[in-house]
C-alpha cells in the first residue's frame, strides 16, 4: 500500500476549507488523489470554538473514523469534537498520536495558524500528487500547507488505535 500522508491545508476565510473539499472529491473522481479520510474545520470569527464536519472516505475501508478526527481535533482546539470522549484515555491517545506521527509541534503548529476567521482541510491521503493538489487549491488561495508523511507502520498502529467497532 502506498504511504499514507496527513496533509493540513489552511485557509484564510471560514468558508475556504468546505470549498477545497469540493475541489478534493474531483480530484479523486479524476484519480489524482486517494482520499482515505478528511475533515473540515471551520471558525467563525466571534466565535469560542470551531465547527467540524467529518468528510467521506472515496475508499470506504480506508477511513479512521470520528474517533480519530474527535482527538486530533480536542488536542488541538481543546475541545471533544466529532463524539470522541477525552477524559482518561487522553494521555494514552496522546501518546499513541505520538506514535503514530502527529507530534506536539504538528498539534501547536496547527493550533497557531488555525484561528477565529480561518478554515482547514485534514486529509488522510494516498496517491497524492502534491504538486497538483496544490495547483487544483490554487483558487482556494490556501495561506499555508502543513503536513506529516505516515510511514506504513504508523499508518497501520494509527488504524489499530482508532479502530471503530
Amino acid at each position: 500500500m502506498a504511504q499514507a500522508t496527513l496533509t493540513v491545508w489552511k485557509f484564510d476565510t471560514p468558508g475556504g476549507a468546505e470549498e477545497a473539499a469540493r475541489t478534493l472529491a474531483q480530484l479523486a473522481k479524476e484519480n489524482v488523489i486517494t482520499v482515505l479520510d478528511a475533515a473540515t474545520v471551520s471558525w467563525e470569527e466571534g466565535k469560542k470554538k470551531p465547527k467540524t464536519h467529518q468528510g467521506v472516505s472515496t475508499t470506504g475501508a480506508g477511513a479512521l473514523g470520528g474517533a480519530f478526527w474527535g482527538m486530533l481535533f480536542g488536542l488541538i482546539f481543546f475541545v471533544p469534537l466529532l463524539g470522541a470522549a477525552v477524559g482518561a484515555a487522553t494521555g494514552a491517545l496522546t501518546g499513541s498520536l505520538t506514535d503514530v506521527g502527529i507530534d506536539d509541534e504538528f498539534i501547536n503548529r496547527v493550533r497557531d495558524q488555525v484561528t477565529p476567521g480561518t478554515s482547514a482541510l485534514f486529509l488522510m491521503s494516498s496517491d497524492a500528487v502534491v504538486d497538483k493538489v496544490k495547483d487544483a487549491f490554487a483558487g482556494h488561495e490556501p495561506s499555508d500547507l502543513l503536513f506529516t508523511n505516515l510511514s506504513s507502520e504508523q499508518e497501520a498502529a494509527m488504524r489499530t488505535v482508532f479502530a471503530q467497532d
